[in-house]
């Protein structure tokens, strides 16, 4: 029996959405059987223009969202370890998860686009792999304190003393991804905190050589490989007909010959023969990067076209 790959939605609003139509893509997404919504989480569009109503901040949205679902899984691909200080964090993440009754996911990244902390003041520091990892380690520190005890960090960052480690998530291990083509210190941080390891944008043939170093960073500190999740986000440009594949890839301004080569693109025959691949070298989730998110029409294609053939 060959294994079920899950189907996740995953936005990148910076480049232009509010929270309704987050809500409507994300209800829509419920309605439609996806396993996740997921969000980018950065205040500033990349490109030209300005991304016009202007940036919604992932946590915050996350929060109206666990109110106004239902079933979903809600989280972020990845939260910048810049915007946010690791114990405050480890507060907003537990909280959403009580507001959507455990169903929430933290995708933690090390923070990259220096120009939106320019943008909106946020400093953007050096050494910030270092800081993720400590953010880690106080994040999923704080989470497993028990209650009644107190939690203490000393790091070269961040210092925190007789914290009360308040409050818990609903989940009694909520769900830590990361992600990233770092061949050394990304795939130990995996291997030592991670629940899942998400792979952007990366071929089958990185997919393959990825996947191998976490699963032996997992290994080698006595971890079973299997004990992660392995998942992929791509983009994803699917259409009943040539036209269509056409229309939708010249809405996000990118061609169909691109997409194809590197995203999820073409019929949905064409796109489950990609998956497949992905599916053969160990990947069990696929995050659906959606670029137009007035196109519900492509959610429902995808959900019906697609998904049934993954499970």
């Amino acid at each position: 029996m060959m294994a079920v790959v899950d189907l996740r939605i995953f936005t990148e609003p910076q480049q232009g959405a509010d929270y309704e139509t987050l809500l409507r893509v994300a209800k829509t997404a419920e309605q439609l059987g996806y396993d996740g919504f997921f969000r980018s989480d950065h205040y500033l569009k990349m490109g030209s223009a300005s991304g016009l109503p202007g940036p919604t901040d992932a946590w915050i949205t996350l929060a109206g969202l666990a109110r106004e679902t239902e079933r979903i899984r809600l989280g972020t691909l990845m939260t910048a370890a810049t915007f946010r200080l690791p114990g405050v964090l480890a507060i907003q993440v537990a909280q959403v998860d009580a507001m959507s009754g455990g169903r929430v996911e933290l995708g933690l990244g090390a923070g990259w686009y220096e120009q939106e902390h320019r943008a909106y003041g946020i400093p953007f520091p050096k050494a910030k792999f270092d800081r993720l990892e400590e953010q880690l380690a106080i994040v999923t520190g704080l989470w497993a304190t028990e209650v009644g005890k107190t939690f203490d960090f000393t790091g070269r960052h961040y210092q925190l003393a007789d914290s009360p480690a308040l409050p818990k998530p609903v989940q009694s291990r909520v769900p830590v991804l990361l992600g990233g083509l770092g061949p050394t210190r990304t795939p130990a941080l995996a291997a030592r905190y991670a629940t899942e390891f998400n792979l952007p944008f990366a071929s089958v043939e990185q997919t393959v050589e990825q996947f191998a170093r976490v699963r032996a960073a997992a290994e080698e500190i006595g971890r079973p490989a299997d004990d992660l999740v392995y998942s992929n986000a791509l983009v994803a440009c699917v259409g009943r007909t040539e036209a269509e594949v056409n229309r939708r890839a010249a809405a996000i301004g990118r061609e169909p010959v691109e997409l194809r080569a590197n995203g999820l693109a073409g019929t949905p025959a064409e796109v489950l023969e990609r998956i497949e691949r992905f599916r053969a070298v160990g990947s069990r989730r696929i995050y659906l990067q959606i670029l137009d998110l007035d196109d519900l029409d492509h959610l429902e294609l995808i959900a019906t076209e697609v998904m049934p053939h993954l499970a």
